[in-house]
């Protein structure tokens, strides 16, 4: 999408992690697929052994504020500032056009699509912007930090500003930190006593379990109760709360994974720039990387059972994820050197 351009109707939005698909469009390629089409951490994070009750009762009220305990000292959220706990940060980004409905909602692009997407299925008029000063001018603007796909990474200082404006006219700045845990110190979670943010929250994609379907809305507690009275009671699995409230304890695994999923980073910037890419950016979960037969490199691939990201409205871009272990690593390179990208 160009900057600016009006958004009519809720696009289908493609995502990664179709393996099913995946599998039925290249029936011959090797087993197992490696698939590098998420921005998921491969090594996840080791399940703790949960009590027999979680799985045999509803959760009650004393799990939720384990959890929700633990996302705040890890998140540095404030006192005062709620932290609502649901099914995933899609579960949010599909809830808050119907509990904070907006007329104008500006979105910083390109960027994930499902913002955009679930705020024009609401009724808004929805513009995907080029510049953090054109979001002010809307009733609610959403900022991707760090973004998904290209990892471009703005200064708490500059959100805070633009949250700071919006502030003046009683509008709302929406922050999706989904791949912010690696990269704490850039966060604005620690801010979010300004009633103008609602900053956003994965658990799934660091701590490499996206299946527990768990994430966090940070904002004020007049949102928050709205969101919560929205999502309603038992809005997370009991097996959700007791894995969530560990691993979101557990500081020395996630600066551990920080260092190593760098490492794994840079070493996938050489691969690629080695078969001919350019590195546009990304994150330590993914990189992306643009080449001019960048659809050639997909079907190729994907031949050869790795699956990567593409974009159709950036036909020259494909996202990598990040290999899982030696054998993948080594069928990636077979696979980059053997491929004819033209």
């Amino acid at each position: 999408m160009t900057a600016h351009s009006a958004i009519g109707a809720p696009p289908t939005v493609a995502h990664g992690g179709r393996l099913d698909a995946a599998r039925r469009l290249y029936p011959d390629a090797p087993q197992p697929w490696i698939d590098l089409s998420t921005g998921v951490n491969p090594h996840a994070y080791p399940l703790p052994q949960l009590a027999d009750e979680v799985f045999a009762r509803l959760p009650d009220e004393d799990a939720f504020a384990a959890l929700e305990s633990a996302a705040r000292r890890n998140y540095g959220v404030p006192a005062g500032v709620e932290i609502v706990a649901g099914a995933g940060t899609q579960a949010f980004i599909q809830l808050l056009p119907r509990v904070l409905p907006a007329k104008r909602v500006a979105a910083l692009g390109f960027t994930y699509a499902e913002h955009a997407a679930c705020w024009a299925a609401s009724g808004a008029e929805v513009e995907v912007v080029e510049t953090l000063d054109a979001v002010a001018d809307a009733d609610v603007a959403v900022i991707v930090n760090p973004n998904n796909p290209d990892g471009r990474l703005l200064e708490a200082e500059e959100i805070l500003s633009a949250a700071g404006r919006m502030s003046q006219r009683g509008r709302l700045l929406i922050v999706d930190e989904s791949f912010m845990d690696f990269t704490p110190e850039r966060s604005v979670a620690r801010f979010v006593n300004d009633t103008a943010l609602v900053v956003l929250r994965s658990f799934g994609k660091a701590y490499g379990l996206p299946g527990v379907r768990l994430g966090f809305a940070l904002c004020s507690r007049a949102r928050g109760a709205r969101i919560r009275a929205a999502l309603g009671p038992w809005a997370v699995s009991g097996p959700a709360l007791a894995i969530g409230a560990r691993a979101l304890a557990d500081d020395a695994w996630r600066a551990s994974a920080a260092q190593e999923r760098a490492r794994d980073a840079a070493r996938l910037d050489a691969l690629l720039t080695r078969a001919g890419f350019q590195i546009v950016g990304g994150t330590t979960l993914f990189r992306l990387a643009s080449h001019s037969q960048a659809p050639r490199w997909f079907t190729s691939l994907a031949a050869r059972g790795v699956l990567t990201r593409a974009f159709a409205e950036r036909p020259d871009w494909l996202r990598f994820g990040l290999p899982e272990n030696d054998s993948a690593w080594s069928r990636l390179a077979e696979a980059l050197e053997s491929v004819d990208g033209g």
